[in-house]
């Protein structure tokens, strides 16, 4: 086993991980965004809502 320094370590760590998650995240679905225009009473006009669908 290579001798690691603390720093070494928390490197080899974060790597190994990040290597993990990188496809999980790939695979994942875009979130969609809609737009929506709503009455809002309080303005008295039509305003735009943004939602995000996963």
């Amino acid at each position: 086993m290579p001798h690691l320094t603390r720093r070494g370590f928390m490197a080899a760590t974060l790597a190994t991980g990040a290597s993990r998650a990188v496809p999980i995240a790939i695979k994942a679905r875009k979130p969609r965004v809609i737009l929506e225009l709503v009455f809002d009473k309080a303005l008295g006009m039509m305003r735009a809502v943004e939602r995000i669908v996963r």
